[in-house]
């Protein structure tokens, strides 16, 4: 008897528990959610699939730096066979492999998520906000750019929109999560905020570590806000630009930032003690939000 599972079973398995393994990580914004086209789901899922695995590489468990970079590079090496049109060693990378020559993505945005997420091992200061956009364009933005070739709709216009949109999404992210970030990277305490900007304001690393919210705090997160609302709107037109089902996950997505920008500034910048998720609630804005086109 033949146990062997036939490849269209295995291609399909992969696709499921890429669209499970990106819901499950994507607490404050849909991915790939109900909301898409089937046709477009399946993909979406696939390449949040490979940015969440190599993100938990960076993040996750008690491995060593110099297993988590070998992990990545293991994802390096598989995306350079499907580059030379080598059949990949993993399910996974071949299921990928197959959806990216079917959709005609370009492999860059993968190796710039890859190269986010190596740096994250190594990197856990950032000097400036240059330096913080830097990483944003390789962590945040692939995705986006990756989206809209699904979508067709890679026009340069439509491409500066995403990337604000990207770069604002995860700006918001490292708001949220100073507090979780600081007890990653084998205890050498990460942070993302401008070490310029933190001296500007008077804000140490020890604050951060006793989790001081006090006036100087406030005033940082303020300036923080301000200058990420600001970005996030200017990004905001791809929402209307975007006709149909996925005009209406973007305006999602968009309003889910704009809430959780809201829910920051409601309690003073505290993220240590109320860091803020989406209720019930929260996602009837959302989707009024997106219904509106508001």
């Amino acid at each position: 008897m033949n146990n062997v599972q036939p490849v269209e079973e295995i291609a399909s398995t992969i696709v499921e528990q890429s669209l499970t393994l990106a819901n499950q990580h994507y607490e404050n914004f849909p991915v790939a959610s109900i909301f898409l086209p089937q046709y477009l789901r399946e993909p979406i899922g696939l390449i949040y699939s490979f940015a969440r695995q190599a993100d938990d590489f960076a993040d996750e468990g008690d491995l060593s730096i110099q297993s988590r970079l070998a992990l990545l590079n293991s994802f390096r090496d598989e995306l350079d066979l499907l580059v030379a049109y080598i059949k990949p060693q993993t399910p996974f990378f071949a299921t990928l492999g197959d959806m990216i020559r079917a959709k005609k993505l370009p492999f860059e945005p993968f190796y710039d998520l890859l190269n986010a997420f190596s740096q994250d091992v190594i990197k856990t200061r950032y000097y400036n906000y240059k330096e913080v956009l830097d990483y944003c364009s390789r962590s945040a933005n692939p995705i986006g750019r990756l989206l809209l070739h699904l979508y067709g709709e890679s026009s340069p216009e439509n491409i500066q929109h995403a990337d604000n949109i990207c770069s604002a999404l995860q700006l918001i992210n490292f708001l949220q999560d100073i507090a979780i970030d600081f007890k990653k990277n084998d205890g050498k305490q990460r942070i993302y905020m401008c070490q310029d900007e933190m001296t500007r304001f008077n804000i140490t690393e020890q604050q951060i570590a006793a989790q001081v919210v006090d006036i100087n705090w406030q005033r940082f997160m303020q300036f923080n806000l301000k200058r990420v609302s600001i970005m996030l709107q200017a990004g905001k037109p791809l929402g209307r630009i975007l006709k149909g089902r996925i005009g209406f996950e973007m305006r999602t997505i968009i309003a889910g930032g704009e809430r959780i920008i809201h829910k920051i500034n409601k309690v003073n910048g505290d993220i240590f003690n109320r860091r803020p998720t989406l209720n019930n609630w929260d996602w009837i804005v959302i989707l009024t939000k997106a219904l509106l086109k508001i």
